[in-house]
């Protein structure tokens, strides 16, 4: 039964250690019960900044209710894995796992989900990788200046510092998409020569988001600056995937969909900068069943969108134009679906058609039909600077109305 505090210091510390249930937040809900933002809103989360769904009612919620399920800031996993009392009692004896060193040890665990959160989904206005699209792109790194280059080993080491976060925090669907984000940033920043380290990263990334058990201290090692395997490291795979049934009690299985597209996405860009085509088609094709049920909203036909293009250059990369424009044909459409459906996303879809027709050029190009590449080429380009004015045009006049809303006297700093 322990020992009675027979002091009154140590009467004082028992009491504070008690936990005054009325307080306590409600219980979290049941992990079946949490579908993230595969269910649409009635409306949109802030007027202008939600997109109808294609073919339904209801609005995106632009991924929120997707990132609250993978960053877990009530700590929804813990909390059913303890019960109320024992979490919130070590939540207040900061018995929590955190990081205790280091520049984050004053902040809360929570704090550190947060700067987490930052580290996995920020983006910098002038990063070479923003925006949806996931398009594999290969690297010519020779004639990158050292800016370019600094940039992309920054944006490497925030991945990595992500990973170690991740781990320490016990939040095995960060570390997987940790993984991924190091698989892909690793590709931008040394092209091919990199592609068998991040082929490995985002083996890591599908194990654990996989129905198995994964090695903790094996994913550790891609938390290292320059990773370096012992060829006669023996695996222990201890810790059960996040679609394993263990897992599934504490958390739903829609947190392994979403980390396994993103893997299996980065595991297909790999290969292809391997060169090894059919293995990166291969891979790629393993996403369509994940997102087959998903809404159609511009965020994931974006990743539709992208697949399909990744898979028509493993065919173009090969000399195969048909069943390339077959893939292009489709992730057109998707563009062109919602540049029709009033309340679309009209931007996306015009960015879609022209990435699909981007593609269908250098597909041409690679076959040796150079005049309808590049007439096509000039067809994107004067598109493209169209779309530009004109959603520059549309941003002016939205930030025009917010100032004559607003009483701003001057427009620009409405639109800033």
């Amino acid at each position: 039964m322990g020992k009675k505090a027979k002091s009154t210091a140590g009467k004082k510390k028992a009491a504070d250690r008690k936990v005054d249930k009325s307080t306590l937040p409600p219980p979290p809900p049941r992990p079946e019960d949490e579908v993230g933002s595969a269910k649409p809103l009635d409306k949109p989360a802030l007027p202008g900044t939600g997109f109808k769904v294609l073919g339904e009612e209801g609005y995106d919620d632009g991924g929120v209710a997707d990132l609250s399920l993978l960053i877990d800031l009530e700590d929804s996993v813990q909390r059913r894995k303890r019960g109320e009392n024992e979490y919130f009692t070590a939540l207040k004896a900061d018995l929590l796992p955190r990081a205790t060193r280091g520049p984050m040890a004053k902040m809360t665990r929570r704090e550190q989900k947060v700067s987490l959160a930052q580290l996995l989904f920020s983006e910098d206005d002038d990063c070479e990788d923003k925006g949806p699209s996931e398009v594999y792109v290969e690297q010519n790194l020779a004639g990158e200046d050292e800016a370019t280059m600094k940039h992309r080993a920054d944006r490497l080491a925030q991945a990595r510092a992500a990973l170690r976060l991740s781990l320490l925090l016990r939040e095995p669907a960060c570390a997987s998409l940790s993984l991924s984000e190091l698989c892909k940033r690793k590709l931008t920043q040394a092209g091919k020569e990199g592609a068998e380290e991040a082929l490995r990263c985002a083996d890591k990334a599908i194990e654990i988001a996989g129905e198995g058990f994964w090695d903790s201290d094996e994913v550790q090692l891609e938390a290292e600056d320059n990773p370096v395997l012992d060829p006669k490291y023996e695996k222990n795979a201890t810790s059960p995937g996040l679609a394993n049934p263990t897992t599934l009690k504490l958390l739903p299985i829609r947190v392994s969909q979403l980390c396994m597209r993103s893997a299996l996405l980065q595991r297909g860009n790999a290969l292809a900068a391997m060169g090894k085509e059919d293995a990166a088609r291969e891979t790629y094709e393993q996403v369509f069943p994940i997102l087959e049920d998903e809404p159609r909203c511009a965020r994931v036909d974006w990743e539709r969108h992208s697949v399909h293009v990744n898979i028509g250059n493993t065919y173009a990369r090969n000399g195969d134009f048909d069943k390339a424009d077959h893939h292009y044909k489709i992730a057109e459409q998707l563009g062109v679906d919602h540049t029709n459906e009033k309340g679309g996303s009209e931007d996306d879809g015009r960015a879609m058609i022209l990435c699909a027709k981007r593609a269908r050029s250098f597909a041409l190009k690679k076959v040796g039909r150079v005049d309808e590449a590049k007439t096509l080429m000039a067809e994107v380009i004067k598109q493209k600077i169209a779309d530009d004015a004109a959603s520059a045009k549309r941003k002016e006049e939205e930030a025009a109305k917010a100032a004559e809303a607003g009483g701003v006297e001057n427009p620009a700093e409405a639109a800033a």
